[in-house]
């Protein structure tokens, strides 16, 4: 076999395997980004940083191919079964167009903060490259496993790694708010083991392919129990995604965290988005029977509260980064409002809208530092101080991140949003919907109007000039990549858009994806062979 063809049999487990085998590394060499002490820690530090940028950059592309090959194969997916097991008996691994956009994202997202952290945070404790990877790894194989059991192993080791992350550079407030942040998962993940189990004994599967040919199939006394366990779900999956009210711990928590953190975490939200997509929008979807559209009459007006009580939060915020987090629940909100709409235009509009916030957001957090740094002692808090030394580029990079964010043309945040508004017109809460997202929208752009004004023309000069020199360009370059990845999407908006049109099309093809999953052998068994569910699972 050439390595050619290793590597393409191979290329779906590399976004697991690659962030998994360079934390090990940066383990086994010594990831001692904490120890300053003589030349040696110095050198360490280096080559940490090096691996760990080469591994993400690596990563950037594998995500890249994934996601020209998805979009290029006319409704393929790419399958990849772990010891060559069959499904739905063996681990699986699925890439398709969804998956391979939400491992894009998460790399664009991951490089510019990892270029960001080895400015100087890599270094305010031990380890932090490698994990960051096992962050990584996480996340990405949250996107590409087959299966809800894999989903709740990969949700565990990506919150594990945001635990670490969460408390990195340490300080009394963090571990305050740290207490609280591991204390909430650590129930939720109870929660998630207690819904799966209950479908697993109902349908005797957790693969999602044979999921979405077995719950249809669940009728009566059973329906109900199985929908109690898609409930419970909604529960676990609201909680990471920040779905009111489950959300009040995420704006403390980020807003506690280090900048870069913040930064990655804001696509953390969205593998608690993805789940909800994967196992309420497909699972328990148009066709699943009796328990079809389980959650929709929950999920639309939660959503639409998520985003009315984000941007409250964001008007009420006394720091720039506590406000960006309340933008962060906001921007859920309106993600998970689409997704509520159940329509494949809706769908569309969400993974369209969900990719420019994430990167909006993830740039706002780094911003809100960069900005901190040059106002003194004031630092983060929205209050008169010292201007700024780089009130050009920091006001520049501030003006379109508020402008998008709120939805204004020609910005990308413009273009999702009147996405969702054109999906939501044929829906009967479509008033709801249009009301909510432009009232959001102008109190977004007030809450951030008013921070821009308070921190680039509310200035006190009577301590002698600027706070500060301007930050490193290594920092600065970081931030500008996430903006401009944003802006970006307004140049390329319509592939984007027929990229995402496709995405959410085949989301709904379940025969196709579980023919793909399942072969076409294992299909027509699954639609054919008769079964009876019992107390020990189906039969």
């Amino acid at each position: 076999m050439s390595l050619a063809t290793f590597f393409d049999t191979h290329l779906a487990i590399l976004p697991v395997l690659l962030p998994a085998v360079t934390a090990m590394l940066l383990l086994l060499i010594g990831d001692a980004a904490g120890d300053t002490s003589g030349q040696h820690g110095h050198r360490k530090r280096k080559w940490a940083r090096r691996i760990a940028i080469a591994s993400v950059a690596l990563g950037l592309l594998l995500a890249a191919r994934l996601m020209i090959e998805a979009h290029a194969g006319v409704g393929a997916l790419r399958v990849y079964r772990v010891g060559d097991w069959p499904a739905p008996f063996g681990i699986v691994l699925v890439v398709d167009r969804l998956s391979a956009l939400m491992l894009l994202l998460t790399a664009c997202v991951a490089l510019p903060v990892l270029v960001y952290a080895s400015g100087g945070w890599d270094a305010h404790g031990r380890y932090f490259h490698a994990i960051f990877q096992f962050q990584l790894m996480g996340l990405n194989g949250a996107f590409v496993t087959g299966d809800l059991f894999n989903l709740f192993v990969f949700f565990e080791v990506l919150l594990i790694a945001s635990y670490v992350l969460m408390l990195h550079g340490q300080g009394r407030e963090r571990y305050r708010i740290g207490v609280h942040y591991v204390v909430l998962n650590l129930a939720a993940s109870a929660l998630f083991l207690i819904g799966v189990s209950i479908l697993y004994a109902l349908t005797g599967t957790l693969n999602f392919a044979d999921l979405a040919l077995r719950v249809p199939k669940v009728t009566g006394a059973d329906a109900v129990v199985l929908q109690a366990a898609a409930l419970i779900l909604l529960v676990v999956f609201g909680f990471k995604a920040a779905l009111m009210p489950l959300a009040m711990w995420l704006p403390a928590t980020y807003a506690a965290s280090s900048a870069p953190v913040a930064a990655l975490f804001a696509i953390m939200t969205k593998v608690g988005v993805y789940a909800i997509v994967r196992v309420h929008g497909v699972v328990f979807g148009a066709d699943a029977g009796d328990s079809a559209f389980t959650v929709q009459p929950l999920l639309l007006p939660l959503a639409l509260a998520t985003s009315v009580v984000g941007v409250l939060g964001a008007l009420a915020a006394h720091t720039l980064p506590r406000l960006v987090a309340w933008l962060t629940v906001a921007s859920v909100g309106t993600v998970l409002a689409a997704l509520g709409l159940f329509r494949a235009e809706a769908w569309s509009a969400a993974l369209y809208y969900m990719a420019n916030s994430t990167l909006v957001i993830a740039g706002l957090f780094l911003l809100a530092e960069l900005v901190a740094a040059q106002r003194g002692e004031v630092g983060e808090r929205l209050e008169p101080a010292s201007p700024v030394a780089q009130p050009a580029l920091l006001g520049t990079l501030l003006l379109l991140a508020a402008a998008s964010t709120a939805g204004l043309p020609p910005l990308p945040g413009f273009i999702g949003k009147l996405m969702i508004l054109e999906a939501a017109l044929p829906h009967a809460a479509a008033v709801a919907v249009w009301a909510v997202v432009l009232t959001v929208g102008f109190f977004t752009l007030v809450g951030l109007a008013r921070a821009g004004s308070i921190l680039f023309w509310n200035v006190r000069h009577e301590d002698g000039g600027t706070a500060a020199s301007g930050a490193s360009p290594r920092l600065v370059v970081a931030t500008v990549a996430l903006i401009a990845l944003s802006v970006a999407m307004s140049a390329f908006a319509e592939p984007l858009k027929r990229y995402t049109d496709a995405a959410a099309a085949q989301l709904l093809d379940r025969r196709a994806y579980a023919e793909a999953v399942l072969g076409p052998q294992g299909l027509a068994t699954e639609t054919t062979r008769p079964y009876r569910i019992t107390p020990g699972g189906t039969k």
